[in-house]
């Protein structure tokens, strides 16, 4: 039980304050008249004010609370590294053994574990969460069983209690790991880039000068190298396809060190072109003469190189040369020179006139068969004994003319296959599309017919020749779209589609095989022509097989669901179709460093004076401390008792009943009063 003096005034304290000094002030003038009953006078008042006052005696029947300790129990991915997962409960069994043995003392053992999202050790936000659950007043301590490496200290709440680390360090640990210091999410293809990486020792590591390297692309054989130890180095890299390139750099596992999973980085870069070289050769000019080339001049990525054919040698028109002001056509430099430089070749109403022989078509065919890309717009000429079809070309194109030519309107039609094909699938919907008024009649040879036109016939085909490709668009009316005709169509999308498939663009694949990441799960898709690709092999990092079924989505794309349950590089395969992808970090952020250090926690450790141990100098004893004094020693760490209670009964008693002080100040009064009228 404990008692207190406490006021309960009557009136407020401001006409308390005013009472007294009115009351002093009239003690003071009897005392200055030097009058006798003034001592009785001030007693008198002293007792009036004291009253007003209102003293009561506070008495609390209190119960005493015992404090309370929070243990937090690393049990991290770093923490199993070695023995430390062992250390680390046989050392918190017994800490919170003795705890426990302690008079009114309560321990609250919290575990730490990994977090979802590769953030690495929250300790400071499993605290806070502990604290949230129990009333400050009552925590006496924080004990962290811990390697040290939080990565939330920025999170440290305001501790009630000191806080220790027992950190599961040994004297002998040491790590090798390999850290990628500058790699760019996007390159150009076939130019240089430079990656930056490190190979780096820490703690009691044996002496060494280099380490190996080894460096795979897109999962093939790796390359290896001898790389210095602690110091930048730059590797030279030329990526030589588009799209997602993966690259995976590894140091083999050294003996003793604390582990391997920091000791490979899989970095994904994206190949993509500088600049797109793109030859246009119009020949008869036509309303829609000028459509490929507004196509071509509004993407900054496509140089284009265009010559249109309005002056053959045969026209006899009586012109003195010397006044002619057109370009020579430089055939020779572009077919047989330079042709390789160019990315796609477009032959828009072209027939032959004389201008390019026989040899420099063959030249494009070869071009085509390795690796280049034509693509033939066709009007009536196409159908005519000058056709494009009756020299070399014809080698490559994947329909020839029937000499007939279709004057009728129609409306274009994606094919079955045309649903399926990344060129025409999903088009954008503008119900109904507008008609074309023209169509030249071609046999299909080989390749894909993607659009049809009137009574069926092909008017889009698309073929792959060798390494190259190629594209026959039957008719020359497509820019009745672009001119809003009959309500107009997908002319821009349908002609940027099919120029950036020619050039290989490798979202346009038809064939195409891909991965995408999210944490350890991963979204595997299959684009394919055919209607069933059966299912995907996944080889994992450690070896093993998975075979997954792939469902379609959407006309021409399939897809599967994995959850990996390894971090690294996953290889998929379906048919001839092979990808890889990395599935998180190929050194979480938990093993980013694995090293045991209190430099992490010491800004929340050093304000309330708590200490670092190592767990190798054994599980130190418990001591109680004051507030404010160290909380630390030599084989001890401190906690600080709360004394905190738990109130059971208040009473407030009067010190004196009214009547009581009414007859005492009566009595000093009139005792006052008597003294003075004798004099």
């Amino acid at each position: 039980m404990t008692s207190a003096i406490e006021f309960s005034p009557l009136l407020d304290w401001s006409i308390l304050v005013a009472l007294a000094l009115v009351m002093l002030a009239v003690c003071g003038f009897a005392l200055w008249r030097r009058l006798p009953g003034w001592w009785l006078r001030s007693i008198g008042a002293a007792l009036i004010i004291a009253t007003l006052s209102g003293p009561v005696l506070h008495r609390e029947d209190r119960a005493p609370l015992s404090d309370i300790v929070l243990v937090l129990e690393d049990k991290t991915a770093s923490q199993a590294l070695s023995d430390r997962a062992d250390r680390t409960a046989d050392a918190t069994d017994l800490l919170v053994n003795r705890l426990e043995n302690r008079r009114m003392t309560e321990v609250r053992r919290i575990a730490v574990n990994d977090a979802e999202d590769d953030s690495g050790t929250a300790l400071m936000a499993a605290l806070k969460d502990a604290m949230s659950r129990e009333p400050l007043g009552r925590i006496a301590g924080v004990i962290a069983v811990s390697d040290g490496q939080v990565h939330d200290i920025e999170a440290t709440p305001d501790l009630p209690a000191p806080l220790h680390l027992l950190h599961t360090g040994r004297d002998s640990d040491w790590d090798r790991r390999l850290i990628v210091a500058d790699a760019p999410a996007f390159a150009i293809l076939d130019e240089p880039i430079t990656l930056r990486l490190r190979v780096e020792d820490v703690g009691a590591a044996p002496s060494a000068v280099d380490a190996p390297l080894e460096v795979a692309v897109d999962g093939g054989p790796p390359q290896s190298f001898r790389v210095p130890i602690g110091v930048d180095i730059e590797i030279p890299l030329t990526l030589q396809h588009g799209g997602r390139n993966v690259l995976q750099f590894t140091v083999p596992t050294a003996e003793g060190e604390l582990t391997d999973r920091n000791n490979a980085s899989i970095v994904q870069i994206n190949g993509v072109r500088d600049r797109l070289r793109v030859l246009l050769v119009s020949g008869e000019p036509h309303p829609g003469g000028r459509t490929w080339r507004n196509l071509l001049k509004s993407d900054s990525s496509v140089d284009l190189v265009h010559f249109t054919i309005l002056r053959p040698p045969a026209k006899q028109d009586g012109v003195p040369v010397d006044e002619l002001s057109l370009i020579a056509f430089p055939t020779r430099e572009l077919f047989l020179e330079k042709i390789d430089d160019f990315d796609l070749i477009i032959f828009d109403r072209y027939k032959r006139r004389g201008i390019l022989p026989a040899l420099y078509l063959r030249n494009v065919a070869d071009y085509v068969r390795n690796g280049g890309a034509v693509l033939l717009a066709a009007g009536p000429d196409f159908a005519s004994a000058d056709s494009l079809y009756r020299s070399p070309l014809a080698e490559i194109l994947p329909a020839g003319p029937t000499a007939r030519v279709v004057n009728q309107a129609y409306v274009p039609q994606v094919s079955d296959v045309g649903e399926r094909h990344p060129v025409t699938a999903g088009l954008p919907d503008i119900d109904p599309w507008g008609e074309w008024l023209r169509l030249v009649e071609v046999a299909p040879e080989r390749g894909n017919v993607v659009l049809t036109g009137a009574e069926d016939r092909p008017l889009l085909m698309l073929d792959r020749v060798g390494e190259g490709r190629v594209a026959l668009l039957a008719s020359d009316q497509a820019w009745l779209w672009a001119r809003g005709y009959d309500g107009g169509g997908p002319q821009l999308e349908l002609l940027r589609r099919l120029a950036h498939w020619m050039m290989a663009e490798p979202d346009l694949e038809e064939e195409a095989l891909w991965g995408e990441a999210n944490g350890q799960k991963m979204r595997i898709f299959r684009r394919s022509l055919s209607v069933d690709v059966g299912s995907v092999e996944i080889e994992t990092p450690s070896g093993d097989q998975v075979s997954l079924d792939m469902r379609e989505i959407e006309p021409g794309l399939f897809e599967a669901q994995y959850e990996g349950p390894e971090i690294g590089l996953y290889r998929l395969s379906n048919g001839d179709q092979t990808a890889v992808i990395g599935l998180g970090p190929a050194a979480p952020r938990e093993y980013t460093d694995v090293m045991a250090t209190g430099a992490a926690l010491a800004p929340a450790i050093t304000p309330l004076r708590g200490g670092i141990v190592a767990l190798t100098e054994g599980v130190p004893d418990i001591r109680s401390v004051r507030a404010g004094r160290p909380a630390a020693g030599r084989g001890w760490i401190g906690i600080t008792p709360r004394e905190a209670f738990e109130t059971l009964r208040v009473s407030r008693t009067a010190l004196l009943p009214a009547w009581v002080l009414l007859l005492v100040i009566s009595a000093f009064v009139i005792g006052a009063w008597l003294r003075e009228g004798r004099q």
